[in-house]
């Protein structure tokens, strides 16, 4: 029989075990692994025990926000477990993760090239892997491109050359590949982005058609793996859905939208692990948008609920998305054309992100309401001097650089400045087009073609209007449609072509109609008050009302 220590260690620890994830005994809980700790630390070779207990109890630590608790001891069993390859691997991530959680980037990538390096030294080219593509998710977080294009490029050859389990080396490559769709998604490079896409899509449906292997790997040190199949498959739907969004494919990203949802409803029964509301809440967020494009207002706002009712739940979600959903209810709020609430919305979003780019694409949304507004001239050219296309742009991205552009073209516009507004207007639809941008391409034709119809050039206004009503019924755009189908009848009417004059006219009114019908229906739902909601939490339920009188002016 062991030991009496050993069997007392062992037995506070399988108690705090089973009182930390099956009861809410917190107090019990941390006396047991407490004195597990304690205990086996005094034992020799009794790893197991001893880092188990270091590990259990710095989670609960963490649980019970004592972070400055958590470290020390995590610290210390990574400095004893050296001859450990398992623990003192598993013991480092942890110790990364819990930095990473405090925005301590910095520290955890630090901890990550330490966890590399022992990987390398114990022969596990694997973890290694695993290590490294794990800082240069981090470096990604931190925009440091310079330290990230050489750590990606020798992940790729570590991946390649590593002969192993097929479902890790497969599970590498998917990690490798995503790091790599969205840096490039993260730089507007929409078109660049897809032959990594495409094999990220050939990847995953390998890894669903290989066997789990049951046999355990000779090293110690590989024992880890990134994530399970499942949520591997939910996270490549989702970068195929930001990507979908990005190019202007919004059926595209709707129905990958719904294949992701419903994988993930079927996985939430069964798991409760924090990402996979991570992932439903990005979903969504993409979904929301395409929503607000295409004319369905009425079931964004619904989904901008869902959103409100997930972070309800996780602080830690809410603290994460809180500048996306004030984000997405300043966009619905321009979609119903209330400007006070959008610039409210915008406003909040700008105070509680400290991302570039999410910071540049609230400034050239806000822009938008300012131009609309009319007459808040002095906060709108100091905002475009914030996001000057032209020069020192603040952040790296293709698709909000070209964005940015378009919006200097629509302030020109409103200004009577032609000239001015065709150089920016061209300088985006280049831009666009390189990276196939379909929904800024559709938005400067349109444009456009509004400014040569102003200046009395029917056929070149012909020339970027008819385009424009054909990329923006394939995306599908409903404002965009709109606008150019007001334009057609017009230039149709003043070239005295009757027929496609009346064509054009019933066109516009069916999308006047669509799109005012959806108004109403979004404006009387009682999720409509979050517009007026700028500070704390989420609300937790909604009164019932009519909604504010809105304008429609901008609709019709």
């Amino acid at each position: 029989s062991p030991p009496p220590a050993r069997m007392e260690a062992r037995t506070h620890l399988q108690l705090g075990s089973v009182l930390y994830h099956h009861t809410r005994n917190g107090d019990q809980a941390r006396g047991h692994l407490e004195k597990a700790w304690l205990i086996s630390q005094q034992i020799p070779q009794f790893e197991d025990v001893k880092f188990e207990a270091a590990s259990l109890l710095s989670e609960l630590y963490c649980q019970e926000n004592s972070v400055d608790t958590a470290k020390p001891l995590l610290r210390k069993a990574i400095q004893i477990s050296q001859q450990t390859p398992y623990w003192h691997c598993r013991l480092l991530f942890q110790l990364a993760q819990l930095h990473t959680l405090e925005k301590d980037l910095v520290s955890a990538c630090d901890l990550l090239g330490v966890g590399a390096e022992y990987a390398r030294v114990v022969g596990s080219e694997y973890t290694r892997a695993l290590f490294l593509l794990s800082k240069g998710m981090l470096l990604l977080m931190e925009r440091k491109l310079q330290e990230v294009h050489p750590l990606l490029t020798l992940c790729g050859q570590i991946v390649e050359n590593w002969q192993g389990n097929p479902i890790q080396k497969e599970s590498l490559r998917v990690f490798f590949l995503v790091l790599q769709v969205t840096h490039y998604l993260d730089a507007g490079q929409v078109k660049s982005v897809k032959p990594c896409l495409k094999q990220l899509q050939q990847c995953i449906q390998t890894i669903s058609t290989l066997h789990d292997d049951e046999i355990l790997p000779s090293n110690p040190a590989d024992l880890f793996h990134w994530l399970p199949k499942e949520h591997m498959c939910v996270l490549v739907y989702l970068v195929t859905v930001m990507h979908s969004m990005q190019a202007g494919y919004l059926e595209k990203a709707q129905k990958y939208t719904d294949k992701a949802l419903m994988q993930l409803e079927k996985l939430k029964m069964l798991d409760c692990s924090p990402i996979l509301s991570s992932f439903q809440v990005i979903l969504l967020e993409h979904i929301i948008m395409c929503r607000l494009v295409t004319g369905h207002k009425a079931t964004a706002l619904q989904e901008i609920s869902q959103v409100c009712q997930l972070c309800q739940q996780s602080p830690r979600l809410f603290s994460n998305h809180a500048a996306q959903l004030h984000t997405l209810l300043g966009l619905y709020c321009i979609s119903v054309n209330c400007m006070d609430n959008a610039e409210a919305q915008f406003t909040t979003a700008l105070r509680l992100t400290t991302h570039q780019e999410l910071w540049a694409f609230i400034v050239t949304n806000l822009a938008s309401v300012y131009i609309r507004e009319g007459n808040r001239h002095q906060e709108l050219y100091s905002l475009l001097e914030r996001i000057n296309p032209d020069h020192n742009f603040p952040v790296s991205s293709h698709c909000l650089r070209a964005a940015a552009f378009y919006i200097r073209g629509l302030f020109s516009f409103f200004q009577g400045r032609y000239n001015e507004a065709k150089r920016f207007l061209r300088e985006t639809l280049k831009m666009s087009n390189a990276e196939d941008l379909n929904r800024l391409t559709a938005c400067s034709l349109v444009l456009l073609g509004h400014i040569f119809y102003v200046l009395g050039n029917h056929r070149e206004s012909n020339n970027m209007v008819v385009p424009a009503m054909q990329l923006a019924s394939k995306i599908p755009d409903m404002s965009v449609q709109l606008w150019s189908s007001a334009l057609l009848r017009d230039l149709n009417k003043a070239c005295g072509n009757a027929m496609d004059a009346h064509e054009a006219a019933q066109m516009h009114q069916n999308f006047s109609q669509q799109l005012l019908q959806d108004h109403i229906e979004a404006c009387s739902l009682p999720e409509h008050n979050l517009i007026t909601w700028t500070d704390g939490p989420p609300p937790v339920q909604f009164q019932a009302q009519n909604g504010p009188t809105t304008s429609l002016a901008s609709l019709l």
